[in-house]
């Protein structure tokens, strides 16, 4: 039974980001994919005149499912029902893994496969199932590198975006053969010979595989639907062959219509792999009588999302259709990676929608969770490019002040809020700060040269931010002292 390494015990995301810049072979791997995926996604939005369109239209039909969710969610089940399938709601990740691992054992296996899904990661769902007994199988290709690597994910899309071919290579080569049918002895690094490797490794878990799991993508309240897309057909055959299929679903993948669904299929593909649309799309309305998985069990995930929705300008994260974009922009994922978020949901949509599941809209976090707000250089990039207009940064902020209030600032105390801190408490007093002014003239006369500072003495941060820049010395007088001096206080009209 494979290994499942688990997020818990993740440092603040600066000490973890410290750990990734020292590691050049990451950084290297990021830089390439990264740069790779952007690219193709800029070419395949530009195709569209009213992408923009889109986007609006995108955000206008989530935040309409999100102000409706109770009766949408009420909808579905009655829907999912109608069809044969079965609803459970779980509160929490407790709730959610306990249903799973009963329906698993109802079914009478000790292993099922799965498709890639972000909700079972969430809760650690396949660590749940191991303690019960039951192996579960990663059928996407990255999320079985991971697996075989017993490694941790760091991306949406792509969650082993940080291996190489050649590292990948090495992991069939060392793991397949513990796990099921070993990897060819002649294995190369293409990306096909790998490809295959997985496939032929895959084929015997998928045929004798009585139950699968799912995520989804999209589920239609006015039919209760349920959709996954994908780009390899591996969920394809876990969606179709098993006699028992349960899916685990955040209850904010809801749409209203099948309408809703033309705008969210030309977004999703767009924005995630840079296909116009996805190789396979498969859905299903509860069950058919002889065409494929004949029990359906939708498990409806709350995990902290109710308590998102409450908070005005963090409930936009309830938006996010998880296409990783604001991932392969952002200049601190593409140095830092994943894995230092401490979270499945990486980069800029981690740092905000992480912190409202972990429960920051009702108290204070652990630190941890406390640092993802400031991991981040608030260049907005990631707005830029989300499909459903999240203002990531907004809600950075919005959650920044969040834990100030719960934790003051010396939770973060760092050279900028040491700094920040002290201008604040200069500008409260009008004699502190005059005091302030007649100091710096006199400093900055010391220590400039040529009517500019270029250094500052000792170490830290005003030193580094010196190293690219010129600062004007301060006036010798200052304004207010000039004001007074001249009696313009008194020329008013």
């Amino acid at each position: 039974m494979p290994a499942h390494p688990s997020f818990a015990g993740t440092p603040p995301f600066p000490e973890a980001a410290r750990l990734a810049l020292a590691d050049p072979q990451l950084r290297a791997n990021l830089a390439r994919a990264t740069a790779t995926i952007r690219t193709k996604r800029a070419r395949a939005v530009a195709e569209r005149d009213d992408w923009e369109a889109l986007r609006l239209a995108g955000a206008a039909i989530k935040d309409e499912t999100l102000r409706d969710l109770p009766a949408l969610l009420a909808q579905l089940e009655a829907g999912v029902t109608a069809a044969g399938g079965v609803v459970h709601w779980a509160r929490d990740a407790a709730e959610a893994n306990a249903i799973v691992v009963g329906l698993v054992r109802e079914a009478g296996v000790d292993e099922v496969v799965k498709v890639k899904s972000m909700a079972t990661q969430e809760i650690e769902l396949n660590a749940a199932l191991a303690e019960a007994g039951i192996a579960a199988w990663e059928t996407d290709l990255a999320e079985l590198i991971v697996q075989l690597g017993e490694d941790l994910p760091s991306h949406i899309l792509v969650p082993a975006i940080h291996r190489n071919r050649r590292e990948v290579r090495a992991i069939f080569e060392r793991e397949m053969g513990r796990m099921g049918r070993p990897a060819p002895a002649d294995l190369s690094d293409d990306p096909r010979a790998l490809a295959e490797a997985a496939r032929l490794h895959l084929r015997e878990k998928f045929l004798r595989a009585k139950v699968a799991i799912s995520g989804a993508n999209f589920a239609v309240a006015e039919t209760g639907t349920v959709m996954v897309v994908e780009s390899e057909g591996n969920g394809r055959m876990c969606l179709t062959l098993p006699d028992v299929l349960i899916t685990v679903m955040g209850i904010e993948k809801l749409l209203p219509t099948w309408r809703d669904l033309e705008v969210f299929l030309q977004l999703l593909p767009r924005s995630s792999t840079a296909e116009r649309m996805n190789p396979y799309t498969s859905m299903w309305t509860g069950v058919t009588p002889g065409d494929g998985p004949q029990a359906f069990h939708l498990v409806l995930l709350d995990n902290g999302r109710t308590d998102t929705l409450v908070d005005p300008v963090g409930r936009q994260a309830l938006r996010c259709i998880k296409c990783s974009a604001c991932l392969n922009v952002c200049p601190v994922y593409e140095r830092t990676g994943g894995r230092a978020y401490g979270s499945p949901y990486p980069g800029p949509i981690g740092a905000i929608l992480t912190p409202q599941l972990r429960g920051i809209n009702r108290g204070p976090v652990d630190a941890q969770t406390a640092s993802l707000p400031y991991a981040s250089s608030l260049c907005g990039a990631c707005f830029e490019v989300c499909p459903v207009r999240i203002d990531i940064p907004e809600v950075l902020v919005h959650l920044r002040a969040k834990v100030v209030e719960q934790h003051g600032w010396r939770a973060h105390a760092s050279e900028e809020s040491v700094l920040m801190a002290a201008m604040g408490w200069t500008f409260r007093s009008p004699r502190r700060l005059g005091l302030v002014e007649r100091a710096g003239g006199l400093g900055g006369r010391l220590i400039g040269r040529g009517g500019h500072i270029r250094r500052a003495p000792g170490p830290g941060l005003l030193r580094a931010w010196l190293r690219g820049r010129d600062l004007e010395t301060p006036s010798r007088e200052s304004f207010r002292r000039w004001w007074h001096r001249t009696g313009r206080h008194e020329d008013r009209a």
